[in-house]
Protein backbone atom coordinates (compact mmCIF):
# COMPACT_ATOMS: atom_id res chain seq x y z
CA UNK A 1 0.00 0.00 0.00
CA UNK A 2 1.18 3.76 -0.98
CA UNK A 3 1.81 5.98 2.05
CA UNK A 4 0.43 8.80 -0.17
CA UNK A 5 -1.43 9.17 -3.70
CA UNK A 6 -1.56 12.30 -5.24
CA UNK A 7 -4.43 12.03 -7.91
CA UNK A 8 -5.14 13.96 -11.17
CA UNK A 9 -2.93 16.73 -10.58
CA UNK A 10 -1.14 18.88 -13.16
CA UNK A 11 2.37 17.91 -12.74
CA UNK A 12 5.09 20.23 -13.68
CA UNK A 13 8.05 18.21 -13.28
CA UNK A 14 11.49 20.43 -12.41
CA UNK A 15 12.94 19.00 -15.58
CA UNK A 16 11.21 22.01 -17.77
CA UNK A 17 9.28 19.51 -19.37
CA UNK A 18 5.50 21.04 -20.45
CA UNK A 19 3.33 19.70 -17.74
CA UNK A 20 0.68 17.21 -18.12
CA UNK A 21 -1.97 15.69 -15.68
CA UNK A 22 -0.55 12.18 -13.82
CA UNK A 23 -1.07 10.53 -10.29
CA UNK A 24 1.97 10.81 -8.06
CA UNK A 25 2.38 7.71 -5.93
CA UNK A 26 4.75 8.54 -2.92
CA UNK A 27 5.88 5.59 -0.06
CA UNK A 28 9.19 5.77 1.78
CA UNK A 29 9.16 9.32 1.58
CA UNK A 30 10.08 9.04 -2.05
CA UNK A 31 8.15 9.25 -5.37
CA UNK A 32 7.19 5.45 -6.58
CA UNK A 33 4.98 6.22 -9.67
CA UNK A 34 4.11 9.26 -12.02
CA UNK A 35 1.38 8.22 -14.27
CA UNK A 36 -1.95 6.31 -14.11
CA UNK A 37 -1.78 4.98 -10.71
CA UNK A 38 -4.44 2.33 -9.43
CA UNK A 39 -2.84 1.19 -6.19
CA UNK A 40 -4.73 1.99 -2.84
CA UNK A 41 -2.94 4.45 -0.28
CA UNK A 42 -3.18 5.48 3.31
CA UNK A 43 -4.21 8.64 2.19
CA UNK A 44 -5.31 10.21 -1.00
CA UNK A 45 -5.43 14.03 -2.11
CA UNK A 46 -7.52 15.59 -4.57
CA UNK A 47 -5.57 17.26 -6.88
CA UNK A 48 -7.64 17.97 -9.86
CA UNK A 49 -7.24 21.97 -10.57
CA UNK A 50 -3.89 22.08 -8.70
CA UNK A 51 -0.19 22.40 -10.14
CA UNK A 52 2.13 19.69 -8.69
CA UNK A 53 6.12 20.77 -8.41
CA UNK A 54 8.92 20.29 -6.72
CA UNK A 55 9.35 21.61 -3.72
CA UNK A 56 11.26 24.88 -3.87
CA UNK A 57 15.39 25.33 -2.87
CA UNK A 58 16.15 27.73 -1.68
CA UNK A 59 19.98 28.05 -1.62
CA UNK A 60 20.50 31.54 -0.28
CA UNK A 61 19.20 31.74 3.47
CA UNK A 62 21.13 32.84 7.07
CA UNK A 63 18.69 31.09 9.12
CA UNK A 64 21.74 29.91 10.98
CA UNK A 65 20.77 31.01 14.34
CA UNK A 66 16.91 31.01 13.86
CA UNK A 67 17.28 26.74 12.85
CA UNK A 68 18.34 26.38 16.56
CA UNK A 69 14.33 27.86 17.96
CA UNK A 70 12.03 27.45 14.87
CA UNK A 71 11.21 24.52 13.83
CA UNK A 72 8.84 25.41 10.92
CA UNK A 73 11.94 28.16 9.39
CA UNK A 74 9.65 30.50 8.40
CA UNK A 75 8.99 32.93 5.88
CA UNK A 76 10.07 30.13 4.40
CA UNK A 77 8.08 27.88 5.44
CA UNK A 78 5.05 29.13 4.04
CA UNK A 79 5.94 30.00 0.81
CA UNK A 80 7.09 26.18 -0.41
CA UNK A 81 10.13 26.03 0.52
CA UNK A 82 11.42 22.75 1.11
CA UNK A 83 15.06 22.95 1.09
CA UNK A 84 16.87 26.02 2.57
CA UNK A 85 20.77 26.77 2.40
CA UNK A 86 22.11 28.79 4.84
CA UNK A 87 26.20 29.69 5.99
CA UNK A 88 26.00 32.22 3.08
CA UNK A 89 28.10 35.29 2.58
CA UNK A 90 30.90 33.84 4.75
CA UNK A 91 28.96 34.35 7.87
CA UNK A 92 28.20 31.44 10.56
CA UNK A 93 28.19 30.16 14.07
CA UNK A 94 30.75 27.49 13.43
CA UNK A 95 33.63 26.45 14.22
CA UNK A 96 33.60 28.79 17.45
CA UNK A 97 35.62 28.91 20.62
CA UNK A 98 33.65 29.09 23.74
CA UNK A 99 34.95 32.55 24.55
CA UNK A 100 34.00 33.92 20.52
CA UNK A 101 30.35 33.17 21.33
CA UNK A 102 29.28 37.29 21.08
CA UNK A 103 31.61 37.90 18.58
CA UNK A 104 30.25 35.66 16.51
CA UNK A 105 27.15 36.91 17.44
CA UNK A 106 27.90 40.63 16.23
CA UNK A 107 29.44 39.56 13.14
CA UNK A 108 25.77 38.27 12.46
CA UNK A 109 24.49 41.10 13.53
CA UNK A 110 26.14 43.85 11.72
CA UNK A 111 26.38 41.52 8.15
CA UNK A 112 22.88 40.20 8.47
CA UNK A 113 20.37 43.19 10.58
CA UNK A 114 19.72 39.97 12.83
CA UNK A 115 19.01 41.52 16.32
CA UNK A 116 21.44 40.86 18.68
CA UNK A 117 19.10 40.13 21.50
CA UNK A 118 17.52 37.47 19.42
CA UNK A 119 20.30 35.38 18.57
CA UNK A 120 22.15 36.12 22.28
CA UNK A 121 18.28 34.64 23.75
CA UNK A 122 17.44 32.13 21.03
CA UNK A 123 20.88 30.44 20.88
CA UNK A 124 22.16 27.65 23.41
CA UNK A 125 25.29 26.98 21.68
CA UNK A 126 26.73 23.54 22.79
CA UNK A 127 29.00 23.12 19.96
CA UNK A 128 32.84 24.41 19.01
CA UNK A 129 33.25 22.40 15.57
CA UNK A 130 31.32 23.08 12.67
CA UNK A 131 30.92 19.11 12.82
CA UNK A 132 29.32 19.25 16.08
CA UNK A 133 27.12 22.34 15.26
CA UNK A 134 24.88 20.08 12.55
CA UNK A 135 24.92 17.35 15.30
CA UNK A 136 22.80 20.07 17.52
CA UNK A 137 20.63 20.79 14.60
CA UNK A 138 19.63 17.48 13.81
CA UNK A 139 18.66 16.87 17.18
CA UNK A 140 15.74 19.54 16.63
CA UNK A 141 12.82 18.50 14.64
CA UNK A 142 12.29 20.72 11.66
CA UNK A 143 9.39 20.59 9.09
CA UNK A 144 11.59 20.67 6.34
CA UNK A 145 15.28 19.69 4.82
CA UNK A 146 18.13 22.65 6.36
CA UNK A 147 21.64 22.13 4.82
CA UNK A 148 24.42 24.63 5.68
CA UNK A 149 27.96 25.77 4.08
CA UNK A 150 31.09 26.11 6.54
CA UNK A 151 31.32 30.14 6.65
CA UNK A 152 35.10 31.14 5.79
CA UNK A 153 34.47 34.29 8.60
CA UNK A 154 34.05 32.27 11.41
CA UNK A 155 36.84 29.66 10.40
CA UNK A 156 39.35 32.85 9.56
CA UNK A 157 38.77 33.99 13.45
CA UNK A 158 38.47 30.65 14.81
CA UNK A 159 42.02 29.82 13.69
CA UNK A 160 43.94 33.05 13.38
CA UNK A 161 41.85 34.57 16.55
CA UNK A 162 42.33 38.71 16.44
CA UNK A 163 45.14 38.57 13.63
CA UNK A 164 42.22 36.86 11.29
CA UNK A 165 38.84 38.97 12.63
CA UNK A 166 41.41 41.77 11.77
CA UNK A 167 41.89 40.49 8.12
CA UNK A 168 45.73 40.52 9.09
CA UNK A 169 47.63 38.18 6.02
CA UNK A 170 47.58 34.91 6.45
CA UNK A 171 50.47 32.66 6.79
CA UNK A 172 51.03 29.08 5.14
CA UNK A 173 50.40 27.82 7.87
CA UNK A 174 47.10 29.75 8.46
CA UNK A 175 45.95 28.78 5.01
CA UNK A 176 46.43 24.80 5.62
CA UNK A 177 44.29 25.48 9.04
CA UNK A 178 41.94 27.14 7.67
CA UNK A 179 41.84 24.67 4.93
CA UNK A 180 41.59 21.26 7.33
CA UNK A 181 39.01 22.87 9.38
CA UNK A 182 36.88 23.99 6.03
CA UNK A 183 37.53 19.70 4.85
CA UNK A 184 36.16 19.12 8.78
CA UNK A 185 33.00 20.84 8.14
CA UNK A 186 32.70 19.50 4.40
CA UNK A 187 33.32 16.12 5.23
CA UNK A 188 30.60 16.31 8.32
CA UNK A 189 28.07 17.53 5.93
CA UNK A 190 28.61 20.99 4.69
CA UNK A 191 27.64 21.95 1.28
CA UNK A 192 30.15 24.14 0.53
CA UNK A 193 32.24 27.40 1.90
CA UNK A 194 31.12 30.67 1.63
CA UNK A 195 33.33 33.76 1.64
CA UNK A 196 32.51 37.73 1.55
CA UNK A 197 34.68 40.21 -0.03
CA UNK A 198 32.15 43.45 0.46
CA UNK A 199 32.36 45.82 1.74
CA UNK A 200 29.06 46.68 2.39
CA UNK A 201 29.17 43.45 5.08
CA UNK A 202 30.52 44.54 8.25
CA UNK A 203 30.77 43.34 11.89
CA UNK A 204 28.85 45.23 14.29
CA UNK A 205 31.78 47.23 15.38
CA UNK A 206 32.68 48.42 11.80
CA UNK A 207 35.30 45.58 10.53
CA UNK A 208 34.93 44.00 7.32
CA UNK A 209 33.85 39.86 7.55
CA UNK A 210 37.06 38.55 8.25
CA UNK A 211 38.16 36.41 4.70
CA UNK A 212 37.21 39.99 2.95
CA UNK A 213 40.97 41.08 1.69
CA UNK A 214 42.31 37.06 1.49
CA UNK A 215 44.76 36.20 -0.89
CA UNK A 216 44.33 34.14 -3.96
CA UNK A 217 45.96 31.14 -1.79
CA UNK A 218 43.73 31.37 0.66
CA UNK A 219 40.63 31.18 -1.49
CA UNK A 220 42.73 28.19 -3.04
CA UNK A 221 42.97 26.36 0.46
CA UNK A 222 39.26 26.56 0.74
CA UNK A 223 38.78 25.40 -2.65
CA UNK A 224 41.46 22.55 -2.56
CA UNK A 225 39.15 21.35 0.53
CA UNK A 226 36.34 21.00 -1.39
CA UNK A 227 38.62 18.96 -3.91
CA UNK A 228 39.85 16.72 -1.20
CA UNK A 229 35.97 16.66 0.34
CA UNK A 230 34.61 15.19 -3.05
CA UNK A 231 31.69 17.52 -2.74
CA UNK A 232 30.87 20.79 -2.34
CA UNK A 233 30.68 24.81 -4.06
CA UNK A 234 31.76 28.27 -3.16
CA UNK A 235 29.99 30.91 -2.56
CA UNK A 236 31.01 34.32 -2.91
CA UNK A 237 29.48 38.26 -1.60
CA UNK A 238 32.24 39.24 -4.29
CA UNK A 239 33.89 42.77 -4.13
CA UNK A 240 32.02 45.63 -6.13
CA UNK A 241 28.37 44.45 -5.80
CA UNK A 242 26.53 47.53 -4.81
CA UNK A 243 29.43 49.47 -7.51
CA UNK A 244 31.75 50.54 -4.67
CA UNK A 245 34.91 49.97 -7.05
CA UNK A 246 34.01 49.48 -10.68
CA UNK A 247 37.64 47.70 -10.99
CA UNK A 248 36.52 44.83 -8.56
CA UNK A 249 34.34 42.81 -10.53
CA UNK A 250 36.79 41.82 -13.11
CA UNK A 251 39.43 41.26 -10.82
CA UNK A 252 36.96 38.84 -9.07
CA UNK A 253 36.13 37.04 -11.88
CA UNK A 254 39.77 36.26 -12.58
CA UNK A 255 40.16 34.72 -9.20
CA UNK A 256 37.12 32.54 -9.36
CA UNK A 257 38.14 31.22 -13.31
CA UNK A 258 41.31 30.63 -12.04
CA UNK A 259 40.03 28.73 -9.14
CA UNK A 260 36.92 26.61 -10.50
CA UNK A 261 39.44 25.53 -13.01
CA UNK A 262 42.58 24.85 -11.50
CA UNK A 263 40.87 22.88 -8.51
CA UNK A 264 37.61 21.73 -10.25
CA UNK A 265 35.11 23.49 -7.99
CA UNK A 266 32.17 25.41 -9.04
CA UNK A 267 31.48 28.66 -7.59
CA UNK A 268 28.57 30.44 -7.33
CA UNK A 269 28.39 34.62 -6.48
CA UNK A 270 25.96 37.32 -5.83
CA UNK A 271 25.39 38.83 -9.12
CA UNK A 272 23.32 42.19 -9.93
CA UNK A 273 22.77 45.40 -11.45
CA UNK A 274 24.04 48.50 -9.33
CA UNK A 275 22.78 52.01 -9.89
CA UNK A 276 26.28 53.50 -10.12
CA UNK A 277 27.54 52.03 -13.29
CA UNK A 278 24.29 50.20 -14.86
CA UNK A 279 25.52 48.30 -17.71
CA UNK A 280 28.81 47.05 -15.90
CA UNK A 281 26.63 43.92 -14.91
CA UNK A 282 26.97 43.14 -18.94
CA UNK A 283 30.68 43.38 -18.87
CA UNK A 284 30.74 40.80 -16.03
CA UNK A 285 28.38 38.15 -17.37
CA UNK A 286 30.74 38.03 -20.62
CA UNK A 287 33.41 37.38 -18.50
CA UNK A 288 31.74 34.45 -16.53
CA UNK A 289 30.59 33.11 -20.45
CA UNK A 290 34.18 33.30 -21.15
CA UNK A 291 35.14 31.65 -18.12
CA UNK A 292 33.09 29.04 -18.66
CA UNK A 293 33.92 28.46 -22.44
CA UNK A 294 37.52 27.95 -20.59
CA UNK A 295 36.43 24.96 -18.24
CA UNK A 296 35.17 26.84 -15.21
CA UNK A 297 32.41 26.24 -13.34
CA UNK A 298 30.46 29.67 -12.30
CA UNK A 299 27.18 30.81 -11.35
CA UNK A 300 26.22 34.01 -11.08
CA UNK A 301 23.44 34.40 -8.33
CA UNK A 302 20.80 36.50 -9.31
CA UNK A 303 18.16 37.83 -7.36
CA UNK A 304 13.94 37.16 -8.29
CA UNK A 305 13.50 40.76 -7.93
CA UNK A 306 14.88 43.94 -6.60
CA UNK A 307 16.31 44.23 -3.56
CA UNK A 308 14.09 46.02 -1.02
CA UNK A 309 14.03 48.03 1.81
CA UNK A 310 10.98 48.25 3.30
CA UNK A 311 10.12 51.66 5.45
CA UNK A 312 6.68 51.99 7.48
CA UNK A 313 5.20 53.44 10.56
CA UNK A 314 5.49 49.76 11.97
CA UNK A 315 9.29 49.41 11.99
CA UNK A 316 12.30 51.35 10.50
CA UNK A 317 10.91 54.56 8.56
CA UNK A 318 12.52 57.77 6.98
CA UNK A 319 11.82 60.01 10.13
CA UNK A 320 12.60 57.19 12.85
CA UNK A 321 15.27 59.53 13.86
CA UNK A 322 13.67 63.01 13.72
CA UNK A 323 13.59 64.52 16.94
CA UNK A 324 9.89 64.51 17.45
CA UNK A 325 9.65 60.87 16.18
CA UNK A 326 12.03 59.19 18.76
CA UNK A 327 9.37 59.57 21.67
CA UNK A 328 6.71 57.29 19.61
CA UNK A 329 8.94 54.26 18.69
CA UNK A 330 8.12 52.22 21.95
CA UNK A 331 4.41 52.95 22.08
CA UNK A 332 1.94 50.39 20.65
CA UNK A 333 1.20 50.55 16.95
CA UNK A 334 -2.10 52.10 17.16
CA UNK A 335 -0.97 54.62 19.78
CA UNK A 336 1.72 55.67 17.38
CA UNK A 337 -0.70 56.04 14.72
CA UNK A 338 -2.94 57.83 16.28
CA UNK A 339 -0.41 60.49 17.45
CA UNK A 340 1.18 60.41 13.71
CA UNK A 341 -2.43 61.38 12.29
CA UNK A 342 -2.54 64.26 14.30
CA UNK A 343 -1.88 67.69 11.91
CA UNK A 344 0.14 69.23 14.60
CA UNK A 345 2.68 66.81 15.18
CA UNK A 346 2.80 65.57 11.90
CA UNK A 347 3.80 68.95 10.30
CA UNK A 348 6.74 69.62 12.81
CA UNK A 349 8.26 65.72 11.69
CA UNK A 350 7.92 66.66 8.71
CA UNK A 351 9.65 69.99 9.10
CA UNK A 352 12.10 68.73 10.75
CA UNK A 353 15.92 66.76 9.57
CA UNK A 354 17.55 64.10 10.83
CA UNK A 355 20.34 65.32 13.18
CA UNK A 356 22.72 62.49 12.17
CA UNK A 357 24.58 63.36 9.12
CA UNK A 358 25.53 59.51 8.62
CA UNK A 359 25.54 57.39 5.44
CA UNK A 360 21.69 56.14 6.25
CA UNK A 361 21.03 60.35 6.21
CA UNK A 362 22.17 60.91 3.42
CA UNK A 363 20.85 57.70 1.61
CA UNK A 364 17.19 58.22 2.20
CA UNK A 365 17.68 61.72 1.21
CA UNK A 366 18.72 60.93 -2.39
CA UNK A 367 16.63 58.02 -2.43
CA UNK A 368 13.25 59.40 -2.91
CA UNK A 369 13.74 58.77 -7.09
CA UNK A 370 13.96 55.29 -6.40
CA UNK A 371 11.23 54.99 -3.26
CA UNK A 372 7.69 53.86 -4.56
CA UNK A 373 4.56 52.78 -2.28
CA UNK A 374 4.04 49.26 -1.96
CA UNK A 375 0.55 49.44 -1.76
CA UNK A 376 -1.84 46.23 -1.37
CA UNK A 377 -1.65 44.37 -3.82
CA UNK A 378 2.01 44.36 -4.07
CA UNK A 379 3.59 45.86 -7.05
CA UNK A 380 6.94 45.35 -7.50
CA UNK A 381 7.56 46.93 -10.75
CA UNK A 382 5.69 50.32 -10.90
CA UNK A 383 6.61 52.88 -13.27
CA UNK A 384 8.74 55.61 -12.42
CA UNK A 385 5.96 57.82 -12.16
CA UNK A 386 4.83 56.44 -9.31
CA UNK A 387 7.92 57.29 -7.03
CA UNK A 388 7.72 59.57 -4.09
CA UNK A 389 10.01 62.24 -5.54
CA UNK A 390 7.91 61.93 -9.55
CA UNK A 391 4.58 62.51 -6.58
CA UNK A 392 6.12 64.81 -4.84
CA UNK A 393 6.89 67.14 -8.35
CA UNK A 394 3.61 66.28 -9.68
CA UNK A 395 1.68 67.74 -6.69
CA UNK A 396 3.94 70.18 -5.44
CA UNK A 397 4.48 68.89 -2.31
CA UNK A 398 7.83 67.90 0.16
CA UNK A 399 8.52 64.65 -0.95
CA UNK A 400 8.59 63.92 2.74
CA UNK A 401 5.09 65.02 3.19
CA UNK A 402 4.03 62.58 0.42
CA UNK A 403 6.31 59.37 2.39
CA UNK A 404 4.78 60.25 5.66
CA UNK A 405 1.50 60.22 3.86
CA UNK A 406 1.38 57.12 1.98
CA UNK A 407 2.56 55.48 5.37
CA UNK A 408 0.22 56.16 7.31
CA UNK A 409 -2.71 54.68 4.44
CA UNK A 410 -4.28 51.14 5.42
CA UNK A 411 -4.28 52.23 9.34
CA UNK A 412 -0.61 53.08 9.45
CA UNK A 413 0.38 49.69 8.16
CA UNK A 414 1.32 50.82 4.79
CA UNK A 415 4.82 50.08 3.34
CA UNK A 416 7.04 51.82 0.81
CA UNK A 417 9.82 50.21 -0.63
CA UNK A 418 13.27 51.52 -1.63
CA UNK A 419 14.64 49.65 -5.05
CA UNK A 420 18.23 49.31 -4.36
CA UNK A 421 19.68 47.57 -6.61
CA UNK A 422 18.71 45.72 -10.22
CA UNK A 423 15.95 48.76 -10.22
CA UNK A 424 18.04 51.74 -12.29
CA UNK A 425 16.05 52.16 -15.41
CA UNK A 426 12.30 51.70 -13.30
CA UNK A 427 11.61 47.80 -14.65
CA UNK A 428 12.40 44.51 -14.47
CA UNK A 429 13.90 44.17 -17.87
CA UNK A 430 17.84 43.59 -17.42
CA UNK A 431 16.34 41.42 -14.57
CA UNK A 432 14.47 39.42 -17.21
CA UNK A 433 17.64 38.90 -18.81
CA UNK A 434 19.92 38.06 -15.92
CA UNK A 435 17.12 35.21 -14.96
CA UNK A 436 17.37 34.39 -18.27
CA UNK A 437 21.35 33.30 -18.74
CA UNK A 438 21.83 29.55 -18.96
CA UNK A 439 24.16 29.81 -16.28
CA UNK A 440 22.36 31.89 -14.12
CA UNK A 441 21.40 30.41 -10.34
CA UNK A 442 18.30 31.83 -8.41
CA UNK A 443 19.08 33.01 -5.18
CA UNK A 444 19.27 36.12 -2.60
CA UNK A 445 16.22 35.73 -0.35
CA UNK A 446 18.14 36.14 2.30
CA UNK A 447 15.72 34.60 4.47
CA UNK A 448 15.90 35.02 8.06
CA UNK A 449 18.38 38.29 7.48
CA UNK A 450 17.63 42.22 7.76
CA UNK A 451 14.53 41.42 9.56
CA UNK A 452 13.66 44.90 10.02
CA UNK A 453 14.64 45.61 7.00
CA UNK A 454 13.80 43.05 4.04
CA UNK A 455 11.39 40.53 3.62
CA UNK A 456 12.09 38.70 0.54
CA UNK A 457 11.96 35.13 1.54
CA UNK A 458 8.66 35.12 -0.43
CA UNK A 459 10.56 35.37 -3.86
CA UNK A 460 9.94 31.68 -4.80
CA UNK A 461 6.56 32.49 -5.01
CA UNK A 462 7.05 36.08 -6.56
CA UNK A 463 8.44 33.77 -9.23
CA UNK A 464 5.55 32.34 -10.30
CA UNK A 465 2.84 35.15 -9.87
CA UNK A 466 4.94 37.87 -10.88
CA UNK A 467 6.98 36.14 -13.73
CA UNK A 468 4.62 33.66 -15.14
CA UNK A 469 1.23 35.06 -14.51
CA UNK A 470 1.40 38.72 -13.42
CA UNK A 471 4.10 40.78 -14.79
CA UNK A 472 2.35 43.25 -17.34
CA UNK A 473 5.35 45.93 -18.18
CA UNK A 474 7.48 43.25 -20.25
CA UNK A 475 7.64 39.19 -20.96
CA UNK A 476 7.10 36.69 -18.75
CA UNK A 477 8.98 33.13 -18.37
CA UNK A 478 7.29 29.63 -18.84
CA UNK A 479 5.98 28.48 -16.18
CA UNK A 480 7.33 25.58 -16.72
CA UNK A 481 11.02 27.15 -17.14
CA UNK A 482 10.44 28.57 -13.29
CA UNK A 483 9.47 25.48 -11.94
CA UNK A 484 12.88 24.23 -13.31
CA UNK A 485 14.31 27.77 -12.18
CA UNK A 486 14.13 26.87 -8.33
CA UNK A 487 13.90 23.63 -8.12
CA UNK A 488 15.91 21.49 -9.90
CA UNK A 489 18.56 24.02 -11.47
CA UNK A 490 19.50 24.99 -7.17
CA UNK A 491 19.74 21.69 -5.64
CA UNK A 492 21.75 19.81 -9.00
CA UNK A 493 24.07 22.51 -8.67
CA UNK A 494 24.47 22.09 -4.90
CA UNK A 495 25.00 18.83 -4.99
CA UNK A 496 21.72 17.89 -3.93
CA UNK A 497 20.59 15.64 -6.76
CA UNK A 498 17.70 13.34 -5.03
CA UNK A 499 15.11 16.33 -4.64
CA UNK A 500 14.01 18.88 -7.30
CA UNK A 501 12.14 16.58 -9.82
CA UNK A 502 8.89 15.07 -9.53
CA UNK A 503 10.12 11.87 -10.98
CA UNK A 504 10.00 8.20 -9.81
CA UNK A 505 13.08 7.81 -7.36
CA UNK A 506 13.62 10.92 -6.19
CA UNK A 507 12.67 12.71 -2.75
CA UNK A 508 8.71 13.08 -1.72
CA UNK A 509 9.37 17.37 -1.57
CA UNK A 510 6.23 18.52 -3.10
CA UNK A 511 4.11 21.44 -3.31
CA UNK A 512 0.24 21.42 -4.79
CA UNK A 513 -0.59 24.66 -5.89
CA UNK A 514 -3.69 26.88 -6.58
CA UNK A 515 -2.38 28.60 -9.66
CA UNK A 516 -5.44 30.96 -10.28
CA UNK A 517 -5.10 31.82 -5.97
CA UNK A 518 -1.56 32.04 -6.06
CA UNK A 519 -0.72 35.44 -3.71
CA UNK A 520 1.91 36.82 -1.77
CA UNK A 521 0.55 39.05 1.23
CA UNK A 522 1.41 42.04 2.24
CA UNK A 523 4.25 42.04 4.65
CA UNK A 524 3.61 42.79 8.58
CA UNK A 525 5.47 43.18 11.87
CA UNK A 526 5.64 40.34 14.26
CA UNK A 527 7.43 40.14 17.50
CA UNK A 528 8.13 36.62 17.71
CA UNK A 529 12.12 36.62 17.93
CA UNK A 530 13.51 35.40 21.02
CA UNK A 531 13.36 38.24 23.40
CA UNK A 532 10.69 39.86 21.80
CA UNK A 533 12.84 41.19 19.07
CA UNK A 534 10.64 42.12 15.81
CA UNK A 535 10.83 41.03 11.91
CA UNK A 536 9.04 41.33 9.49
CA UNK A 537 6.67 38.52 8.22
CA UNK A 538 4.85 37.56 4.78
CA UNK A 539 2.74 34.47 4.33
CA UNK A 540 0.67 33.26 0.66
CA UNK A 541 -2.54 32.71 -0.32
CA UNK A 542 -2.33 29.34 -3.14
CA UNK A 543 -0.74 26.62 -1.62
CA UNK A 544 -2.82 23.75 -0.88
CA UNK A 545 -0.12 21.49 1.07
CA UNK A 546 3.30 21.24 0.87
CA UNK A 547 5.21 18.17 1.23
CA UNK A 548 8.53 17.22 2.27
CA UNK A 549 9.47 13.46 2.66
CA UNK A 550 6.20 12.22 1.18
CA UNK A 551 4.27 14.14 4.68
CA UNK A 552 2.29 16.73 4.61
CA UNK A 553 3.88 19.92 6.70
CA UNK A 554 1.16 22.27 5.64
CA UNK A 555 -2.54 22.76 4.57
CA UNK A 556 -4.29 25.98 3.05
CA UNK A 557 -1.22 28.06 5.23
CA UNK A 558 -1.98 25.76 8.29
CA UNK A 559 1.17 24.06 9.62
CA UNK A 560 -0.12 20.49 10.22
CA UNK A 561 2.91 19.93 13.39
CA UNK A 562 4.48 17.34 10.87
CA UNK A 563 8.21 17.61 11.25
CA UNK A 564 9.97 15.05 8.90
CA UNK A 565 12.40 18.09 7.97
CA UNK A 566 16.05 16.52 7.81
CA UNK A 567 19.73 18.18 7.91
CA UNK A 568 21.01 17.39 4.70
CA UNK A 569 24.83 16.11 4.83
CA UNK A 570 26.61 16.97 1.92
CA UNK A 571 28.57 14.28 0.15
CA UNK A 572 26.10 11.69 1.63
CA UNK A 573 23.35 12.17 -1.21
Amino acid sequence: MLDLLIKGGTVIDGTGAKGYIADVAITGGKILEVGKVTDPARETINANGLLVTPGWVDVHTHYDGQATWDQLITPSFWHGVTTVVMGNCGVGFAPVAPDKHEWLIGLMEGVEDIPHAALSEGISWGWESFPEYLDTLEKIPHAIDIGSQIAHGPIRAYVMGERGAKNEPASEQDIAEISAIALEGLKAGALGVSTSRTMMHLAIDGEPVPGTFATEQELLGLAKAIKKAGHGIVESAPAGITGDDLLAPEKEIAWMEKVSVEVGVPITFLFAQNNVEPEAWRVMLAECDRANLAGARIYPQVFGRQTNLLFSFQGNNPFFRYPSYLPLIDLPQEERVARLSKPELRNRIISETDPNDDAFTKFVQNSWNTTYELGDPMDFEPHPDFSIESIAKREQRDPKAVAYDLMLKRGGNNFLFFSGINYTYGNHDCLREMIAHPSSLLGGSDGGAHCTYICDASVPTFMLTHWTRDRTRGERFPIEWVVKKQSRDPAHIFGLTDRGVVGPGFKADLNLINYDELKIHTPFMVHDLPSGAPRLMTTADGYEATIVSGTVVQRRSEETGARPGQIIRGGKI
